[in-house]
């Protein structure tokens, strides 16, 4: 294969072609960096909005650093993959405290910064710094694997080896940064997973995988396994004497959604009614207990590794305050309260059902 052709072919449709991001048009090594951990697991055209509002309210590693966790993940809210916000906050604070607040160029001291792996450092090392520095995302991997018509599955650890090595030769040593993003935008736009583009891609005279007609094979991975589901109940407590106030937990820190504020409950056990495991799981984190009411809404979320039903009542809390057992702190509210409060996409769904009318039985 000739390198020097196929970077050049790349990159001058890279030129002609690209889509139109304002992260594009960024060279500040902070603001690439919120936009590579922002598309981590997210799609670019959704990233977008939030990337402008994100550096609209934290312009700089200072104001990130000094802003409170809740305000950062307010600002993430409804973007998912709550804990790239809980990395990126405290990665800002130890650049600040170590690193005069600026993001180093060296690839050892920005893979000890958390959230920073070897993608997001080799990102970073070629489009903010010039450095000639490989990346290694799922589309970078199908275009390898189809233009090397890699028959080798690519979730194995030695084909993941390879592939690094066939990403660093791909690297154009004049312009490492724009190679990157033309090998990624490839992948996004034209060697799609299921039906890859062949007759619009401007590399497949290079692409042995089109050359041996298995482009359609190509990248093998091992089977899915089959996605658990799980039954979850969700509860809008109200307080007993406080008219129209209700309970709301933040998560742990440490857990999935951590630092997200929720409606409390959790995952019915088996033998269990909704009501009964909606009580089990309130004196379990908060140590209360509820007269469970009326049913709010059921609805279906899928999240990466599982999917849920997730059933809302209304319940009477009776008794001792909230304790924090299993939960990171609580509070009583008021719908309008809520808008300071940062909550996953299920949660708001039970927020718009309580709507128009307030929390009253």
């Amino acid at each position: 294969m000739n390198l020097v052709a196929l970077r050049q072919t790349l990159q001058r449709w890279f030129e002609a072609n690209a889509r139109d991001f304002p992260w594009r048009h960024s060279n500040d090594p902070y603001a690439i960096w919120v936009s590579e951990t922002m598309l981590q697991q997210t799609q670019a055209s959704t990233v977008g909005p939030y990337y402008e509002r994100f550096l609209a309210r934290f312009p700089n590693v200072a104001t990130l650093a000094q802003a409170s966790l809740a305000d950062v993940l307010k600002m993430w809210e409804n973007l998912g993959y709550y804990r790239r916000a809980q990395n990126l906050h405290a990665a800002a604070q130890v650049l600040l405290r170590e690193h005069d607040g600026r993001l180093p160029q060296d690839e050892k001291a920005l893979l000890a910064l958390p959230g920073i792996g070897r993608y997001t450092a080799g990102a970073l090392r070629s489009i903010a710094f010039g450095q000639p520095a490989a990346v290694l995302d799922g589309n970078v991997r199908r275009v390898i694997a189809r233009l090397d018509d890699l028959s080798a599955n690519i979730d194995e650890p030695a084909t993941e080896k390879t592939l690094w090595q066939r990403a660093a030769e791909l690297i154009d040593p004049e312009t490492p940064g724009r190679m990157n993003e033309a090998l990624m935008e490839l992948g996004a736009v034209i060697c799609l997973p299921p039906k890859p583009q062949c007759h619009r891609c401007p590399v497949s005279d290079f692409c042995l995988a089109y050359e041996h007609h298995t482009q359609y094979e190509r990248p093998v991975r091992k089977a899915r396994r089959r996605i658990p589901h799980f039954d979850v109940v969700a509860g809008v407590v109200w307080h007993a004497t406080r008219p129209h106030t209700f309970l709301i937990a933040q998560r742990p820190l440490d857990g999935m959604l951590g630092g997200l504020w929720e409606f409390p409950g959790g995952k019915l056990q088996p033998g269990e009614s909704a009501p009964q495991a909606l009580q089990r799981e309130l004196q379990e984190e908060l140590g209360i207990e509820v007269e469970v009411g009326a049913h709010v809404i059921s609805l279906d979320h899928a999240y990466t590794h599982f999917r849920i039903s997730l059933h809302a009542y209304r319940a009477r809390h009776r008794g001792d305050e909230p304790r924090c057992l299993q939960v990171a702190d609580w509070r009583w509210v008021q719908q309008a309260d809520l808008p300071s409060f940062a909550f996953a996409r299920t949660d708001q769904r039970i927020i718009a059902a309580l709507d128009p009318p307030p929390l009253t039985e």
